[in-house]
């Protein structure tokens, strides 16, 4: 499965190929970006079943959902942007690392990089890290000037070239086509404890409100937005959903 961006009358300076949604590639790509051999991404095969759900390794650090973007949900995310303000938020004192997307058909690598950068996976980053030096050059900058220093970097796009290719569905001919699906991640603030919903082409962080401390993404108040979104699209099944997690 593959994703880009919701339609938008937004003109990108840069496009890539789109992400198959596929947990092998995903990870691969995190690797590149230097984040520890023991963190990867799994497929959630269920939402409902405990004994699915308890397959996956815990904690969950992240999910990542992709999803169909139809017009209804177009209309939907116009409507409760219409009255919100550009996030301005920057430095390490911020309650999530929010990237701006400004490359056109990279949701995969946005959602990607807010589940390693928040929560706990990102106090796993090596600062010598590809991903390590981006977020010390980074983070002290306003959102336009980091997604623009993003979309500048010729190290991150290397490294999400060598994957973009990759799984089990032919890719675009050209990096401009447009494809009907979107990928938005969910984390928990490392400072606050708060579930937030991260979506590089909204204006904004969701801030969903407090977890419990013992709780990690894979919890009733994620799967319930989850749960919620489907409900919206008319529990439309082409919704895939991964975890971003630790083993051994």
């Amino acid at each position: 499965m593959e994703s880009t961006e919701t339609t938008s009358t937004q003109i990108y300076s840069k496009h890539f190929i789109p992400l198959e949604s596929n947990p092998e590639v995903f990870t691969e790509l995190i690797h590149k970006l230097g984040l520890s051999k023991s963190l990867s991404f799994h497929d959630v095969l269920s939402l409902d079943d405990p004994e699915l759900l308890a397959f996956l390794p815990r904690p969950v650090y992240a999910l990542i959902l992709v999803f169909p973007t139809t017009a209804a949900y177009e209309e939907r995310i116009d409507q409760e942007e219409a009255e919100l303000l550009d996030y301005q938020g920057s430095g390490v004192d911020e309650d999530v690392v929010f990237f701006k997307q400004t490359i056109n058909n990279a949701c995969g690598l946005y959602a990607i990089l807010h589940a390693v950068c928040n929560g706990d996976a990102g106090r796993k980053i090596d600062d010598a890290s590809l991903i390590g030096q981006l977020l010390q050059a980074g983070l002290p900058l306003v959102p336009d000037k980091l997604a623009l220093m993003l979309e500048h970097s010729e190290e991150l796009e290397l490294a999400y070239a060598e994957v973009a290719t990759k799984g089990d569905t032919e890719a675009p001919a050209h990096a401009e086509d447009e494809v009907d699906f979107h990928y938005i991640t969910l984390v928990k603030s490392h400072t606050n404890s708060h579930l937030y919903q991260l979506d590089g082409d909204r204006k904004r962080p969701v801030d969903h409100g407090p977890m419990a401390v013992h709780e990690d993404v894979l919890s009733d108040k994620s799967l319930d937005i989850i749960r919620s979104m489907m409900a919206s699209e008319g529990n439309n099944l082409n919704f895939s959903l991964m975890a971003l997690v630790e083993e051994g």
